[in-house]
C-alpha cells in the first residue's frame, strides 16, 4: 500500500492536477477554415447543367478571343525585364501597358459573369503604398488587383513559371516568394520595404496577408511582410455575395477546374471590392507588426462580420501530414500560430507529436483517441487514475482526444512546475523497501492495488523502463522515462492523490 504524503505534498499534486486547466488554450471559433462544404441540389445541378451547356462554350470563346490581345500586350511589358527587378518599369512604358491590361482584364471578368461592385475611394500611394486585401479565399480574386490598378503583388514565385497567366502575373512588377528558401521570408519583408520607402516610383503594393485559400468563414493569421516596414496601409475587403458559392477554391473542396466551369455556368456572379480607409499606424504598432497587423485584422475582421483564428499555413502542411498518416486531414488543424507561441514549440516537435498521436488514434474509427486507444497505449487497463488522465488530455470533455487536446496536454505535463519534485515522490511511491530501486514485483504491487487487477501484467512496462535484461529500475531510468512519456508520470500522481485523498478521509485515529 502506498505512503501517505505530507500537507505540503498534497499542495503540490493539487497544483500540477490544475495546472494543465488553467494553461488551456481555446479551440478555434472556427474549426477548419481551409474547406469548402457547398451542397448542390438535384435540380440545382440540373440548372447548371442546362445553363452550361450554353454560357460555357461560348464564354470560353469570348475570352481565349480576348487573350489574343492579353498575351502580346503582357509579353510586351516583360520584355527584357528580369523577375525581380531592381529598378520600377519606364513610367511610359507602366502607362501605356496598365491601361490596356487594366480594360482587358476588366472585358475578361465581364464576359466571365462577374459583376464587379466597389465601395469605398481607392488611396494614392503617397497616402497607402501598400494594399492589404482579405479574406483570400479563390484565385477569382485577382479581380482586386484590376481594380486597385494591377498593383504589384506578393506571390509564389512557382506562380511565375505558369504558362501564360506567369506572363500577367510579371507584368505587375511583383514581388516573389520561395515558400523553401529558409530566408525568403527576410528576402520578401527587404524587398517591400525597399520599395514602400524609395523615391523611386514603384507602384503600389497588393498583399494577401493570409498568404493562403481559406472559405471566407474568418480571417487567419496574417503574414508580417505588408506591415514590418510600419507604413500606412489600405485594408481591401473581398465579398462573394451569391446564392451558391462556385469561387471557393481551398484545400478541400471544388478543383480548380471545377470551380472554373461551374462559375461559368452561372449566369453572373457578384463580386464586392470594398476600399476602407487608410489604417495609419501608431508609433507602438510602427515598432510591433504583430500588433499592427492583429490590429487591422480585427478592423477587417469586425467589417466583414466573421472571427478571427490562429490558423496558417502551417496548419495546412499538418493537414496534409495527418492524411498522410491515414488520420481525418483536420486532425492536424491546431492553429499553429498559437500553439507555437504559446507553448513554445516549433514545426518540428508539433510534427512529431502528430507522428506519436497517429500512433495510438490510427485503431480509432474517428481518427481521435478515446479511452480504450488510449489505455491500450499506456499497457494499462481503465481505471479511476487513467479516467483522471484522459480527462486532463480531453479538455472540452466530448469524451475522446483530438490532436489539438494532445498536443497541449503533453506539452503542459512536460513543463509541468516541480517536476523534479514529483518524479522523486512518483519514485518513492513504487520503493516499496526503500532500496533505491524498483523491482518487477515492486512495479506490479502498486499498480495492482492502483487499478484493482490482481493478476495485472507489468512485464512490458516493466522491461520499456528498465531495459531489456535489467532487473530493477533506478531512479536515473525512472527520470528519463518519465520526462520522455510524462502522462505515465501524470498517472502515477493521480494514483498517489487517490491514496492521499483517501488517507486524509479517514478517522484522525485510524491516520495516526
Amino acid at each position: 500500500m502506498a505512503r501517505p504524503s505530507s500537507d505540503s505534498e498534497m499542495v503540490v499534486w493539487e497544483s500540477v492536477l490544475s495546472q494543465g486547466r488553467c494553461k488551456s488554450l481555446y479551440p478555434p471559433a472556427v474549426a477548419n477554415p481551409f474547406v469548402q462544404q457547398t451542397r448542390i441540389s438535384a435540380w440545382r445541378w440540373a440548372y447548371i447543367i442546362l445553363t452550361g451547356s450554353v454560357l460555357v462554350p461560348v464564354r470560353v470563346s469570348c475570352i481565349a478571343f480576348l487573350f489574343i490581345f492579353l498575351w502580346p500586350t503582357a509579353a510586351l511589358s516583360t520584355v527584357g525585364r528580369s523577375t525581380r527587378p531592381a529598378k520600377p518599369a519606364v513610367s511610359w512604358r507602366r502607362k501605356l501597358v496598365q491601361s490596356a491590361l487594366k480594360f482587358l482584364f476588366q472585358a475578361t471578368f465581364f464576359l466571365a459573369g462577374f459583376l464587379v461592385k466597389v465601395k469605398g475611394k481607392k488611396a494614392t500611394r503617397d497616402e497607402a503604398p501598400i494594399f492589404v486585401t482579405a479574406p483570400h479565399s479563390t484565385f477569382f480574386d485577382a479581380i482586386a488587383c484590376v481594380v486597385a490598378g494591377l498593383p504589384s503583388v506578393v506571390s509564389a514565385s512557382q506562380n511565375a513559371q505558369i504558362p501564360v497567366a506567369g506572363k500577367f502575373l510579371l507584368s505587375t512588377q511583383p514581388v516573389l516568394v520561395t515558400r523553401e528558401d529558409p530566408n525568403s521570408r527576410k528576402n520578401t519583408r527587404n524587398e517591400i520595404l525597399k520599395r514602400v520607402t524609395s523615391k523611386r516610383k514603384w507602384p503600389q503594393i497588393l498583399i494577401f496577408p493570409e498568404g493562403v485559400c481559406t472559405n471566407r468563414t474568418c480571417l487567419v493569421t496574417f503574414k508580417l511582410g505588408a506591415f514590418s516596414p510600419g507604413v500606412p496601409v489600405q485594408p481591401v475587403l473581398l465579398r462573394y455575395p451569391n446564392t451558391l458559392d462556385t469561387v471557393t477554391w481551398t484545400w478541400q473542396g471544388f478543383t480548380g477546374f471545377q470551380a472554373c466551369v461551374l462559375t461559368l455556368s452561372q449566369l453572373f456572379t457578384r463580386v464586392e471590392v470594398e476600399f476602407m480607409p487608410v489604417y495609419i499606424p501608431n508609433d507602438q504598432e510602427k515598432k510591433d507588426p504583430v500588433l499592427f497587423a492583429n490590429s487591422v485584422r480585427i478592423n477587417m475582421a469586425n467589417a466583414l462580420g466573421v472571427p478571427v483564428t490562429d490558423h496558417t499555413y502551417g496548419d495546412c502542411r499538418l493537414m496534409i501530414s495527418a492524411g498522410d498518416l491515414q488520420l481525418p486531414m483536420e486532425a492536424g488543424l491546431v492553429e499553429f500560430t498559437k500553439i507555437s507561441q504559446k507553448l513554445k514549440l516549433d514545426w518540428d516537435n508539433i510534427h512529431r507529436h502528430l507522428d506519436e498521436y497517429a500512433a495510438i488514434a490510427i485503431a480509432s474509427k474517428g481518427g481521435k483517441i478515446e479511452i480504450e486507444e488510449f489505455a491500450n497505449y499506456l499497457k494499462l487497463p481503465i481505471s479511476e487514475p487513467l479516467r483522471q488522465l484522459f480527462a486532463f488530455f480531453d479538455r472540452n470533455n466530448d469524451g475522446s482526444i483530438d490532436f489539438r487536446e494532445y498536443v497541449i496536454s503533453l506539452t503542459v505535463l512536460c513543463n509541468s512546475a516541480n517536476t523534479e519534485k514529483i518524479l522523486q515522490m512518483s519514485f518513492k511511491l513504487f520503493d516499496l523497501d526503500e532500496d533505491g530501486f524498483i523491482t518487477e514485483q515492486e512495479l506490479a504491487a502498486i499498480l495492482q492495488a492502483a487499478f484493482g487487477v490482481p493478476d495485472l501484467d507489468v512485464s512490458r512496462l516493466f522491461q520499456e523502463i528498465a531495459g531489456q535484461n535489467s532487473e530493477s529500475i533506478s531512479y536515473k531510468d525512472f527520470k528519463k522515462f518519465a520526462l520522455k512519456h510524462p502522462e505515465y508520470a501524470k498517472l502515477f500522481n493521480s494514483y498517489l492523490d487517490l491514496q492521499a485523498a483517501y488517507i486524509y478521509s479517514l478517522p484522525q485515529q485510524v491516520q495516526a
